[in-house]
């Protein structure tokens, strides 16, 4: 059953829908959707909230297929990128 839980992106609220079973992966996701969006606005606080959402989904969407992309598709030696990942990933733990 879907039941509606807000989250919060750039000070702004939004309802969505979701089953208790996606509750914490949604709110996980708008946490880091929030985060990135901050990021890449950095001081810029007169960056039309449209445009900064696209740039974010567009570098997401760009770690996303990178992700799915064998690393020796990309020309990159898999060991040097295993730890490239393990830096990221620390570094993600680390933020908490």
């Amino acid at each position: 059953m879907s039941e509606p839980v807000t989250v919060r992106i750039l000070d702004r609220e939004y309802t969505v829908g979701v089953s208790d079973a996606e509750r914490d992966s949604l709110t996980a996701a708008a946490r880091m959707l929030d985060t990135r969006m901050r990021e890449l606005r950095g001081g810029n606080k007169l960056v039309a909230p449209d445009r900064l959402a696209v740039l974010t989904a567009l570098n997401l969407a760009h770690e996303l297929l990178q992700q799915k992309t064998p690393p020796t598709a990309r020309g990159g030696d898999p060991f040097t990128l295993l730890d490239e990942a393990n830096r990221k990933l620390e570094a993600l733990l680390a933020r908490g």
